[in-house]
This record gives structure tokens, sequence and C-alpha cells, in this order.
């Protein structure tokens, strides 16, 4: 199989006669003091895919190749810098662009920043990971178009473990992917130990949750893998794991004519003195403990709460994060406390993208929604009750506020495969994954989305994320197998800003088999992909 670069992320490439075989020893080359722990990284990357044939960087035999790391002193051009928010907090999003060289002898990964060369690397470890025996030499340049390229997970309702967090982290650097994003609290789970003011109070129940130095950890290995944490406080709603843990928290003021009929745990009362405390409490101590700089304060679906209430709470959220020293992030639901040009806001959801019908006999049709309860009283609550997100987008930006894109049509990866996508072995599988109430979309779905279609100026775009809630999982593989085979195609998009041409993103794709294989990591095969 003749292959140029097989990676997914859409680069610049000029072939040149001969090939490079991928047969024999490799090793990870890199002498600049600089590149140190790039190259500690990518070897760790590469040792699944090469196993025994990775040599030490001080070997080297007769049939040895090479993937060399190399700092350049200055760019072969001027450096193209993406749009969007950097997940690190410069000023000005930094320089990821690289020129990755093949020849007979190995492959040459060259940046002038170490990101830059970190990001060279994993599409030459793509390339070693899917080509079959060899790949034609040439030159490859590119760089990336949103600076922010992100994933949510969500321990919150189906906890990872620590070391599972490590391989979501591994699977993201692979694809370019730069944020992770911990939903780490819910109506669930609540993931992170209750600090001093709320555990002297809560009933002592033993919870899943992760040490403090769990955490560092984690922020520590993918920091080394160019990743950047951002924790998410879901507050004022999905606060039942907090209820449960200190009692006697008060509701937050309810709708007229709603107070105790609303069939949801009522969202807490950022005005109460003791509530306002306790959530200090909780996000300054999250705050101290993170070393990026954002952190998520939630804000979405406060159903069973006024308008005022829901303002003076996302308000006091954002004080108090921004009093510890952090950028506040919200669900889009925050617009409606004001935006300001330093606010981002999280996009995922208006009332069309629901794709809820419209009539009895439509409802009908829909079997996926008969089977997770919906009825036309429910429909049409959703769609009152989600009213307001038809103009979220524009109190975003009407108030000089950033866009983080992640829209639940395309976006949301815990969304059903159709039946029809899923081999016979993996029918079962597929049935039981994914939020009952989305309408199953397959890979080509997911590739077929184009930022663009918001119609939102690029320079207000913050960046992309794919996000994958817990409700029906169990498990690491069945996170892995949401996420896979359609996480690379939102990759792909966050990298090169539009979306794949299809047929060519289906081609290469059908090769990252492979890859995964050699992780560990189960995938749902596709009938859209014609797997080599």
């Amino acid at each position: 199989m003749d292959v140029v670069i097989p990676g997914l992320a859409g680069p610049t490439a000029a072939t040149a006669g001969g090939v490079l075989s991928l047969a024999g020893t490799w090793r990870v080359a890199g002498t600049d003091p600089r590149l140190t722990a790039v190259a500690r990284t990518v070897r760790a990357l590469l040792a699944p895919h090469l196993g025994d044939r990775l040599l030490p960087p001080e070997e080297a035999g007769t049939d040895t190749r090479t993937l060399e790391l190399v700092l350049d002193t200055a760019p072969p051009a001027p450096p193209r810098l993406p749009v969007g928010v950097s997940p690190r907090g410069a000023a000005a999003p930094g320089d990821e662009s690289y020129r990755l060289t093949i020849t007979e002898r190995g492959i040459s990964c060259r940046a002038t920043t170490p990101e830059g060369v970190f990001r060279a690397a994993t599409t030459a470890l793509q390339t070693i990971a899917t080509a079959a025996d060899h790949i034609r030499c040439g030159e490859v340049t590119d760089a990336p178009h949103y600076a922010w390229r992100g994933l949510m997970v969500d321990p919150a309702r189906a906890y990872l473990t620590p070391a599972e967090l490590r391989r979501v982290v591994d699977l993201a650097a692979l694809y370019k992917l730069n944020v992770l994003h911990l939903h780490l609290t819910d109506n669930e789970g609540w993931r992170l130990p209750l600090p001093a003011a709320a555990a002297e109070r809560a009933d002592g129940t033993a919870r899943q949750h992760y040490k403090t130095e769990d955490y560092r950890d984690l922020q520590d290995y993918a920091a080394e893998r160019f990743v950047t944490v951002v924790p998410e406080i879901d507050l004022p709603g999905h606060c039942a794991a907090l209820r449960e843990a200190v009692p006697g928290l008060p509701a937050a003021p309810a709708p007229e004519g709603l107070a105790g009929r609303f069939p949801y745990v009522p969202p807490l009362d950022l005005a109460d003195p003791a509530t306002r405390s306790l959530v200090a409490s909780v996000l300054t101590e999250v705050c101290d403990s993170t070393d990026g700089p954002y952190v998520h304060i939630g804000g979405d679906e406060a159903l069973g709460m006024t308008a005022d209430s829901f303002a003076l709470a996302v308000r006091e959220l954002r004080a108090l994060v921004r009093a510890a020293g952090k950028r506040p992030l919200a669900w889009q639901e925050a617009s409606r406390a004001g935006t300001t040009p330093d606010d981002i806001a999280q996009f995922w959801v208006d009332v069309p993208m629901m794709d809820l019908p419209d009539t009895q006999e439509e409802l009908a049709r829909r079997p996926e929604l008969l089977a997770a309860g919906y009825t036309g009283d429910v429909v049409k609550a959703l769609k009152r009750f989600f009213a307001p997100t038809d103009h979220d987008l524009a109190r975003v930006l009407d108030g000089g506020g950033r866009v983080l894109l992640s829209p639940q049509s395309h976006l949301y990866l815990d969304r059903p495969y159709p039946p029809d996508v899923a081999p016979p072995e993996q029918a079962e599988t597929a049935a039981r994954l994914g939020f009952p109430a989305y309408r199953p979309r397959g890979v080509r779905h997911t590739a077929g989305w184009d930022p663009a279609a918001h119609g939102i100026p690029e320079e207000r775009i913050a960046g992309i994320a794919a996000t994958v809630f817990g409700e029906s999982i169990d498990g690491f593989d069945d996170l892995a197998t949401l996420m896979l085979p359609r996480l690379p195609s939102v990759a792909h998009t966050a990298w090169t800003g539009r979306a794949p041409d299809w047929n060519a993103h289906r081609d290469r794709l059908a090769h990252h088999g492979r890859l995964w294989h050699d992780r560990g990591l189960r995938y749902l095969a596709s009938t859209e992909i014609p797997w080599s």
C-alpha cells in the first residue's frame, strides 16, 4: 500500500521518489535538550505500535529507521496562527505549525516550538501505525485552524479510573486535540473530594472520586502531551449529588406555579449565604488545584428556578472563579446572565437542533423517542423550556463574548449509532449505547458538520469541542466505542476548520482500526467504512 500521509489532519503534502519501509527497528532521536520530555512522551506513545522494534535512543542497527525530532530556529515561512482562544491562556495562540519529511531512512519532525514538534510526531505516529508496510517519501507542512480543540468526558455519571483518563488523554493527543474537559459533578456523582466546609456536614457515604494528587498527576500527564485539563463543576442545577452529601441546602426560587411541582432536583440558591459559602469553598479548591487557566461553571438546564435567581447564580459563579484567579467557562444558557468580551459560552443546543417532532403522527414515527418515554405533552414542554436557547447565540455575540462550538446535532458523541451501520456482531452493543432520545447518526453525519453553518464570525469562535456524556456508559470500552470511529472526524474539522471530503476521509479512516487495536481501544466497525 502506498501512503503519503494517512493521518486525518488534512496537511499539504509533496511527494518524492522512493519509499520508507516500515519494517525493521525504530528509534526516536532528539538531541536538543528542550525536546527531552517530548522525545520521552513520543516513545511512550509509539510503544504500543512498535513493541520490541522500538529501540532505546542510543541504539541503532543497520536496519533501523529514525523518527527525528528537530527544533528549528526560524520557520520556513511566517507562522499561521490558529483562530480562537489558547487553552493554556496565552495572550495569543501558540505556533503549532510543523514540517514532516519522509525519506528512505526515517521521518523528520521539525517545528519552531516543542508543541509543533509534538504535533508533527503524532502525524508520524498515525502514519506508522496505520500503514501496512511502507510510505512514499515526501514532505508535509501543516498547521491548525482552531486554537481550542477539545473533548469532554463525563466521569460524574460513568466513573473513569485515573488510568482510563490517561488513555483518553493519549487518544486526544494522537488526534491533535488539546483540551480535556472533565464533567466532574452532576446529579449522579461528585468526583472531587468535598472541601472541608462540605465534608464536615456530609453524610459520610463512600463515593468514587479522584484524590487531589490523582487530579494533579493527570494534569501533569496531559501537559506532557500538550493537553490542558478543564474541570467542570456543574451548578446551579445538576446538583443532586451535592444535595445528598450536604442535606438541607435551600432550593432556588421557583417560577410561579411550579414550586414543589417541578420533576427535577431543585437548583441551588446562590442568594443563600450558607450555600454561597459552600460553593465558594468548592470552586476555590478546584481553582487552586487546577494548573490551566479555565474552570467550567456549568450553567445548563437549571430547571425550576426563576430567571432572576439563575442570573444571580451565574454572576456569583463567574465572580468566584475570577476571584480565585481563573477564567470561567459556561454552557450557553449562562448568556442569559449577561455576556462580556471576557466570557466564553459553550454552544450545544437550540430547538431546531433538538430534532423534536411537531405532531403526534411524527412522534409515532420516532421509535427512539417513544422508547425513551416521550409523549406529545413531554415534547411540547421540552420545546417551551428550550425556547430561550434559540436566542443564546445572539446573546453571546451581542455581548462581545466568544463561542465554543459543541452542537449536539453533530458533536455529541453519546448519540446512538444507527442499526443499519452496526455489524451483526456489534448490533447489541450499538443498540445499548447512546442517549436514547437522540436520533441515531453514523460517522458520515459527524464528518459532515461544517463550523461555518452557524454563521458565527471566525474571530468570535473560541474553538471546537466534542462531548461524550455518560448516561449509557458502563465502563471504558463503552466510552471508546461511542468515540470511535467518530472522534477523528471532529478532530479533522477542529484542525482544518472544515468538514473533510467524505470519500477520502473514510478511506483514510479505514486504516485507523489498526491504531486502535494496537492500543486496546474498542470501536464500532461501522459498515460506512471499508475497514482494511
